[in-house]
């Protein structure tokens, strides 16, 4: 039997032609994936959450699939990831928090790679709610052009007894990234970089 029962699964995409500047080659497309599940420690204190580890990260390789597919099918094409989850109100903010490394793991396995942290925010809400989700690059955390977001959320959900688990993902950074002083990808490893 499911720890979490999928209500629904719904997916929000972009594709981003120019912010006002010249036109890419490519227009960056960033996107996510959300399930509104069954939350099934609601209205207790349970000390253990490690059962739904498992169940967690099957579900999040088959939300990783399903949204590299909307953007586009090609894994290869990933360079930007993060999470998050929204609690129904009858549930606690460590139930979001169940989500980070079974979620990420998830992520990773159907992007076929991802060595940097997948960044992640978490909270309790009402039907309706929204919440930015962090966008970093997938290698290496630091790199300037990436540092983005995506604001989701499913209209239904979640319910009291719910929560819904999100995952995001981009082919690119920012349309027009210039950040002033930030780092590349070429940049790691270099003297007086961070890890």
């Amino acid at each position: 039997m499911s720890l979490f029962e999928i209500r629904k699964i719904a997916t929000y995409t972009e594709e981003i032609h120019h912010d006002f500047g010249p036109a890419p080659a490519q227009p960056a497309r960033k996107g996510a994936v959300m399930a509104v599940v069954t939350n099934p420690y609601v209205n207790q204190y349970v000390e253990d959450l490690s059962p739904a580890m498992d169940e967690l990260k099957a579900l999040g390789e088959k939300l990783g699939a399903i949204l590299i597919d909307h953007l586009g099918g090609d894994a290869s094409a990933i360079e930007g990831y993060g999470k998050g989850a929204i609690v129904g109100s009858n549930g606690e903010i460590e139930h979001g928090a169940m989500w980070h490394i079974p979620g990420g793991g998830g992520m990773r396995a159907a992007i076929g790679g991802g060595t940097s942290i997948v960044p992640s925010t978490k909270k309790v809400g009402p039907v309706g709610s929204r919440i930015d989700i962090p966008l970093t690059h997938i290698e290496w955390s630091y790199v300037g052009s990436h540092y983005d977001a995506i604001e989701v959320g499913v209209p239904d959900g979640p319910r009291e007894n719910e929560m819904v688990l999100i995952l995001a993902m981009a082919t690119t950074g920012r349309v027009h990234a210039r950040l002033a002083s930030g780092f590349s990808l070429e940049d790691r490893g270099k003297p007086g970089v961070p890890a």
